[in-house]
């Protein structure tokens, strides 16, 4: 009987197997072509066939929506139990298993093509270069349309050959790695990208390498690490690039752009090695990566829009720059550009914008907030007049440069440089200027007064430090007559508004026009001939209470005290009196400053 039992029972069992094989057929198999490249010492023969190839666009064009880069598509879990053809190395392309061999010494050119040859047909494929080795290949173009996907996986060290000399005489001296028309692709890993880049910065042809300090003449072509060329939906992130023989990474032609935990690194007076250079790019986030070079550390050239660049620490570096746009009398657009949250130390540049003369274009929509600042030249830089060598001529067309926010950029400026300068063009102003919480103080030495604006309008939200009265309140005559001055003057395409943008600030309140409370305007408050002297008294007393509790101290405290000062004496005529009364009033709002500043901060300041 129990025998019986035991045989009905298997039988059942059996029965519920061949009626339901769903748990088989279930699986889903995410990689419909097997490759054995990581089981096999050789590479098989034959390569797969790639799509045909599609031709890309002439001009890329930004989109209406939002683009967010995709996330590299991720096989769904299954048992772990073996099934014939379900060997989880499947999709890994190890270029040892093609014949790499990772001593630094080798060329292992052909095996990175030949495990991303292979690689490119697989849906989700990693080309990996495994941790422990050194691997140098010479120039490569990684070429696409391959399956969404793709991941290229540098865990060990990849390096360029050592210099010039070193340098294949049939391979292009422009670029060394370049990914072109990729969609849906993954560059990280744990690992470095060496560029070698010292005997390229000591060529004779560079800044200051010539024979005493000279600038020899001639071609002067460097390698640029990394190209993404014409390529959309990337994600590059947690690598290690360093010394590149000119820019770290580029972006060309390209849309839907993420970027993160990248540490890029050069020495300082490394030449034109920027860090992360985009052009004609848009939909581009830069987020949590430390960035140091001889040059920008984040250039944006002519063609992007909607950038947006958080969490990145630069220095030493150029800064952050808009440009150089509009060379050689070239049409620019770059718009709605939002970096935030970033510290700049130690750099010849904070937040810069350059344009040549004789460009068209436009750039507008950018926004700067919560940037500090450590002993930095020309922390707020808009330069309509760059020009690299003697022989730039004056034009009349300019690039026109609009709605800039600055707002809450606060820290230490080297004295060499005004912290402020805004020199636009003759003919084409800067509007739209926005300054807010704006505080900037010597690195060492005193506080440099003078901060430049030539054909600058704007607007201050908030007193700025050092005090900025050179910006010019309203619009241009032009503008304000309502003429179309922008239609007029450039003929440009649409600019399309960011989904990366933040909200638009409040309407700001403008001095002279409309009075904030509590915080008027000099030139309004008080009689034409003591405005421009309470201005200059107000600057002394910042300068003698080098101390940041003279913010609480506003414009309105000191129309007051000169006020009262004066109020005995707004009749006088002798110029020996007058003179008297205004030593009087420095004096007594410097001793009030000080006086109040020492009961916030606990500090001793010496009178004078």
């Amino acid at each position: 009987m129990e025998h019986r039992t035991v045989i009905i029972l298997w039988i059942s069992i059996i029965l519920v197997l061949v009626q339901n094989p769903s748990n088989v057929q279930g699986r889903y198999h995410y990689h419909k072509k097997s490759s054995k490249g990581s089981q096999s010492p050789t590479p098989s023969p034959e390569s797969p066939q790639s799509p045909e190839p599609v031709a890309p666009p002439s001009t890329p064009v930004a989109p209406s929506t939002p683009v967010v880069p995709s996330t590299p598509s991720i096989p769904p879990n299954v048992p772990s139990d073996p099934y014939p053809g379900d060997d989880p190395t499947d999709c890994i392309f190890n270029v040892m298993s093609y014949g790499a061999v990772g001593d630094g010494d080798a060329d292992d050119t052909k095996a990175f093509r030949d495990a991303w040859k292979a690689a490119c047909a697989v849906e989700s494929a990693v080309v990996l270069a495994p941790a422990d080795y050194c691997f140098k290949i010479t120039s490569t173009i990684f070429s696409g349309p391959c399956k969404p996907g793709l991941v290229f996986q540098v865990d060990g060290i990849l390096m360029t050959p050592d210099g010039p000399k070193a340098w294949p005489k049939a391979d292009s001296n422009k670029q060394w790695l370049v990914f072109y028309r990729l969609d849906q692709m993954t560059f990280t890993g744990s690992g470095t990208i060496e560029g070698n880049g010292q005997k390229w910065w000591d060529l004779p042809c560079k800044p200051h390498r010539g024979p005493n300090g000279s600038t020899a003449s001639g071609p002067c072509d460097s390698p640029a690490l990394i190209r993404f060329f014409m390529s959309s939906n990337l994600v590059v992130k947690g690598l290690r690039i360093q010394n590149s023989p000119m820019f770290h990474m580029k972006f060309d032609g390209c849309e839907g752009v993420h970027i993160e935990r990248l540490s890029i690194s050069s020495p300082k007076l490394s030449p034109n090695t920027d860090g992360i250079h985009i052009e004609n790019t848009k939909s581009v986030g830069i987020y949590d990566s430390m960035i140091s070079n001889g040059d920008d550390c984040i250039s944006i050239g002519p063609g992007c829009a909607n950038v947006d660049i958080m969490g990145v620490t630069c220095g030493p570096s150029h800064g952050i720059s808009i440009g150089s746009l509009g060379v050689h009398n070239s049409q620019a657009c770059v718009s709605n550009i939002t970096v935030r949250n970033v510290v700049i130390r130690e750099s010849d540049n904070g937040l810069r914008i350059k344009t040549w003369q004789g460009g068209t274009g436009c750039v507008s929509g950018i926004l700067f907030e919560n940037i500090n600042m450590e002993n930095v030249m020309n922390c707020l830089l808009v330069d309509q007049y760059y020009c690299t060598s003697k022989g730039c001529l004056n034009q009349t067309s300019a690039v026109y440069v609009t709605d800039l926010t600055y707002r809450m950029i606060k820290g230490t400026y080297d004295v060499r440089k005004p912290p402020i300068h805004f020199a636009c063009s003759d003919t084409v102003a800067c509007t739209n200027i926005t300054l807010s919480e704006v505080e900037l103080y010597p690195y060492e030495g005193e506080l440099m007064d003078d901060p430049f604006c030539w054909n600058a309008y704007g607007t201050q939200e908030t007193p700025t430090i050092p005090p900025i009265e050179c910006l010019q309140d309203g619009q241009p005559e032009a503008l304000a007559e309502g003429d179309d001055f922008w239609n007029r003057k450039h003929q440009t395409e649409e600019i399309p508004k960011s989904p990366l943008r933040l909200p638009p600030p409040p309407t700001p309140i403008r001095f002279g026009k409309q009075l904030k409370e509590n915080m008027p305007s000099l030139q309004t408050a008080l009689p034409p001939e003591l405005a421009n002297n309470v201005i200059r008294l107000y600057r002394e007393c910042i300068r003698r209470a080098k101390y940041v509790g003279h913010r609480q101290h506003n414009t309105q405290l000191v129309v007051d005290m000169v006020r009262q000062q004066f109020k005995k004496n707004m009749n006088e005529t002798d110029p020996d009196k007058i003179q008297q009364c205004k030593d009087d009033a420095a004096r007594g709002l410097i001793n009030h400053i000080l006086f109040e500043s020492e009961k916030m901060s606990g500090r001793k300041f010496s009178k004078t």
